[in-house]
């Protein structure tokens, strides 16, 4: 069920469910992804991952594979130019490449084979023999930075996100960010709850594996069909590991199986591209689903200390955040978003965050969702529920009395613009979820308050009209949550036409100007933006051709919702199509472009949870009864998809608190790297989710919008470890909320 509260109906295409353009052909099998590519004389690659966590290599011998009828190429990294100095290091470039002195995690790609079949590709893996010298693996954060830990990287360089970042440990970075007197805040404050928090690794658990096509022409140019979030990305870091010019390199996004941040960096384009090269054709690798486990970025595990200080009345005073993300094997853990976000929703006039990027012998992380905000709301919203019960306050008209509005400024000392924070708060606290008693053992209800900062960044888009009135879109973000069709509902909302007349296309890297990738919150958003002001650029144009026509000067003409008129003459009026079938007489096609980087302007968003579940005492399991959350989307484009992301966000929210986990053993390898063992939540682990969908306009964007893809996944946890203290009377602490993990808490308190 849905409910939306504060609907605009200011718009004529805005804020309908108009028909996805790309619905039918995923829903028939005619969309095509990566692995649907086929070239002539394509081969196939496979690649030879590491079965250690760490270990040098001593040597490797690929003479037995080559020597297999059917193998091609084989790739190691001796194949690979060096690595200049400053070269896409931040994004661990050797995680893109191949594993060259040492292997850091069990799954670093260490060679890769190019076949006729991947059946003998398969085989020729087993041919190749590394000898490899086992070193001692870290796995836990905190070991990481003790003194005498093992060192993965002789020297990590410091990189700034806003916050001061210094070298910590030979595994750490650090950044701090601080407002007010902490020490001072926690001597006026009448409550005070410390606690620790632990989270483990997790995985985006997008269906599609990862998968691409490259094609290496004999002039070296390079053609990478693949399905990735960010083609710009792929391209710069393929073309800077091969030490090509850019525009030897063109990327062509395929439709995306899922991605949720994890296909934002190049695992197999690099590697492919030079077997392409060695032999002349297309070759094809497409992750087996172990090798995504192992291979691939998983959300970061985590340890934090949280302590908050408040007043008997509930005002927070103080707040110190410490936390330590693992990074895996190379730096890049979201400690930067964390810091930014970790306390941002409340109002405190004393805090301290302390945030460590260490890494240790696993895969490195990559964003999922709300990156680093999952698991700081889980410990800091689960001292926030600690403290309600200690004051005796209502849970929610605590939040209400602490959270952020409209002026007060965030840690970086900058004002908010209008928000959403208390909205979606009284629209929790006014459902009939909240208003019916729940009844019954074991039960329990908890709410949660979560805060993302949404992302901007640079865009492009280009229109052309066509002479029936109908328009031609290209952008660049890839399409993982129908972004095509909120962009093309900006574009038409602004040329005043049906998005019935738009068509829509993701384009590859040398058809349109630079666009970030599809992730952060920010297509919507960004290339929203730029689809909107190369719509007021054919307007521009198109009232130059009205004026052309009527021989006035263009400052005469105006548009208003599709129709150009003379300001004064009543006689003179185009709609939008009488006046496209003019273009080809008046100087030809219309064609508007733009460029944009709306950094400013980015509307924060919030998100409330309230959730009913019961927990058996004698096995640990939870059972999600009820759940509801209430989210600020600024300006619903499509409100049916905006449906949608709430909904799927919050199912991956459970799944993270419940079940998902990696286990690794003392060796640190990954024992289960399948979805069978791997536990996500199906239809039958969850009810049906309601929504309530606020619209408080972002005044930073033309039309209000907010990015929506990431708040919802950010609650889940904290909300529901609230409920099971109510039901059950324990604090749980550590992720994930399994039913071992819930029997252990069980015992302990009860001091077995």
């Amino acid at each position: 069920m849905s409910t939306t509260i504060e609907r605009s109906s200011q718009y004529k295409v805005i804020g309908k469910d108009v028909l996805r353009p790309d619905g039918v052909d995923k829903v028939t099998g005619r969309a095509v992804f990566a692995d649907d590519v086929h070239l002539n004389g394509m081969l196939h690659a496979k690649v030879l991952r590491s079965p250690h966590a760490h270990a040098k290599i001593r040597s490797i011998d690929v003479s037995e594979a080559l020597k297999m009828p059917g193998v091609r190429a084989v790739v190691t990294s001796e194949d690979f130019p060096p690595i200049p100095e400053g070269i896409v290091k931040e994004e661990g470039a050797a995680f893109f490449a191949l594993a060259s002195d040492k292997v850091l995690f069990r799954g670093h790609a260490v060679a890769a084979v190019a076949a006729d079949s991947p059946h003998v590709a398969d085989e020729a893996l087993s041919k190749i023999k590394v000898e490899y010298e086992v070193l001692k693996a870290v796995l836990d954060p905190r070991e990481a930075m003790e003194p005498g830990a093992p060192v993965l990287h002789e020297k990590l360089n410091p990189m700034s996100f806003g916050a001061r970042l210094e070298q910590h440990s030979p595994n750490a970075l650090q950044q701090i960010t601080s407002m007010g007197d902490i020490e001072q805040g926690f001597r006026e404050a009448d409550v005070v709850v410390e606690r620790e928090f632990t989270t483990k690794t997790v995985h985006q658990g997008y269906i599609e594996p990862q998968s691409c096509v490259v094609d290496t022409a004999p002039d070296g140019s390079v053609t990478i069909w693949s399905t990735c979030q960010g083609p710009f990305r792929h391209r710069d870091n393929t073309a800077d590991l091969l030490q090509l010019p850019q525009n030897k390199v063109k990327v062509i996004p395929t439709e995306i199986g899922g991605g949720f941040g994890g296909k934002e960096v190049p695992y197999l384009e690099p590697m492919a591209a030079i077997l392409s090269r060695k032999t002349g054709r297309p070759v094809k690798i497409t992750m087996s689903r172990s090798d995504v486990f192992e291979g691939t970025g998983p959300a970061c595990a985590s340890y934090m200390r949280v302590k908050f200080g408040a007043k008997k009345t509930g005002e927070l005073v103080a707040a110190h955040l410490y936390f330590c993300f693992e990074a895996g094997a190379f730096p890049g853990a979201p400690v930067g978003g964390a810091v930014g976000i970790g306390l941002g929703r409340y109002k405190i006039p004393n805090q301290l965050v302390e945030g460590f990027d260490v890494v240790v012998n696993k895969p490195r992380t990559q964003p999922y969702r709300a990156p680093g905000a999952t698991q700081i709301h889980f410990a800091t919203e689960g001292v926030v529920d600690e403290l309600c019960e200690k004051i005796g306050m209502d849970p929610i008209e605590f939040r209400l009395k602490n959270v952020v509005q409209e002026g007060d400024r965030n840690v970086q000392g900058v004002p908010f613009l209008r928000i959403g924070g208390v909205e979606v708060l009284e629209a929790i606290k006014n459902s009939d979820h909240y208003k019916t008693p729940l009844e019954g053992p074991n039960r329990g209800r908890g709410v949660a308050l979560g805060f993302w900062r949404n992302g901007g960044g640079m865009s492009s888009c280009s229109i052309s009209v066509h002479p029936d009135g109908t328009v031609s879109i290209i952008e660049g973000s890839p399409d993982l949550s129908g972004t095509r069709t909120g962009i093309g509902m900006q574009a038409a909302e602004t040329l005043g036409i049906p998005f019935e007349d738009v068509r829509i296309t993701v384009v590859d890297t040398d058809s349109v100007g630079y666009t970030m990738g599809s992730w952060g919150s920010r297509t919507s958003f960004a290339t929203g933006w730029a689809a909107i002001e190369a719509a007021r650029d054919v307007n521009l144009k198109m009232v130059e051709r009205a004026s052309s026509i009527w021989s006035v000067p263009p400052e005469e003409v105006e548009v208003s919702d599709g129709t150009f008129y003379h300001r004064d003459d009543g006689s003179k009026k185009f709609t939008f199509k009488q006046l496209a079938a003019r273009l080809n007489a008046t100087g030809g096609p219309v064609v508007g472009s733009s460029v944009v980087d709306p950094t400013r302007g980015v509307g924060p968003a919030f998100a409330a949870n309230v959730v009913d579940l019961e927990v058996d005492p004698e096995t640990g399991k939870v059972t999600i009864l009820r759940y509801t959350v209430a989210q600020d989307v600024g300006q619903a484009l499509h409100p049916g998809m905006v449906e949608g992301q709430l909904e799927g966000g919050t199912v991956q929210g459970i799944g993270w608190a419940l079940n998902e986990e990696y286990f690794f053993d003392n060796d640190g390898q990954m024992r289960n790297s399948s979805f069978l063992d791997y536990r996500m939540p199906v239809a039958l682990d969850v009810p049906m989710i309601d929504t309530i969908i606020i619209e408080v306009p972002n005044p930073g964007h033309p039309y209000g919008v907010r990015g929506v893809g990431e708040n919802n996944i950010i609650t889940p946890p904290a909300a529901i470890a609230a409920a099971i203290h109510n039901a059950i009377g324990v604090r749980m602490t550590d992720l994930p909320m399994s039913p071992g993990y819930v029997l252990q808490a069980l015992w302990q308190q009860n001091g077995h």
